[in-house]
């Protein structure tokens, strides 16, 4: 895996609306080279600016929607439609807009689903439906997505994947439920860090200057069960993209100085 990239942006909407576009790009390269696409997506105040972003984008028809999968990262254990929910938002910043396939879109079980307020069930369900998605090329039990998108906390938890909290330490299954978070919900679903790592690349967002400590943490060999965001990486790429508040207190030597 090679060494996380930095990119860092004036302000978080210079970001949002540069994340947007490199992801058009890189899902409709995908497209181009395989028929399809798949991304990760996260929620957040960053992953829903870029989603809203990506509604925006006048280059967003060039993606074919209907050839396009998308997972979640997490989600919070609520009832179906909750506002809270990172379907929810994310149907509201840009999927209800573009013409997805149903079937393409991979949502985890909300409480008041198929399994009941069993979070561990939900999360076994989607670790199933990961593994019947991925072909013999992925080598692995989940697909090989092209882009997996990931919010950094405060605390650098990534997904809902927690300092020092169990769902950080797995290593063997692909997605958990999470009990006892510590910010609310305190029940969610999580992808391990082994499933993060199956992405060709991973996209960590951080904005605002309650991020900047924890990016420096993450960026400067910080283990990952105390920063879990040290340990998402893709297969190809990891990409770090900040704003000039997220990156205030990074080292002189991790800050890239022709970034826009």
């Amino acid at each position: 895996m090679n060494a996380p990239q930095v990119v860092v942006h004036r302000d978080k909407e210079l970001m949002a609306r540069a994340a947007a576009a490199r992801m058009i790009t890189k899902i409709v390269d995908a497209q181009a080279a395989r028929g399809s696409a798949s991304v990760v997506l996260t929620g957040g105040r960053n992953g829903n600016g870029l989603l809203a972003a990506l509604a925006e984008a006048p280059a967003r028809d060039a993606v074919d929607w209907s050839r396009l999968d998308l997972w979640w990262g997490d989600e919070r254990f609520l009832p179906d439609g909750d506002p809270e929910r990172n379907v929810t938002q994310a149907r509201e910043a840009l999927l209800d807009s573009v013409p997805l396939d149903p079937a393409r879109v991979h949502v985890m079980a909300p409480s008041n689903g198929a399994y009941g307020n069993d979070a561990d069930a939900a999360a076994e369900a989607y670790a199933a439906e990961l593994a019947a998605a991925a072909g013999p090329e992925d080598h692995g039990p989940v697909p090989s997505f092209d882009v997996l998108l990931l919010g950094v906390g405060p605390d650098t938890h990534v997904a809902s994947l927690f300092p020092e909290l169990p769902a950080v330490r797995e290593t063997e299954r692909t997605v958990v439920g999470v009990h006892g978070a510590p910010k609310p919900p305190p029940v969610r679903i999580s992808l391990t860090l082994p499933a993060i790592r199956a992405a060709r690349e991973v996209w960590l967002l951080a904005a605002g200057e309650d991020k900047a400590k924890a990016a420096a943490i993450a960026l400067s060999g910080a283990g990952e069960i105390q920063a879990p965001a040290a340990g998402a990486r893709g297969r190809r790429r990891t990409l770090w993209l900040l704003d000039e508040a997220a990156a205030a207190q990074l080292p002189r030597a991790l800050y890239p100085p022709a970034s826009a």
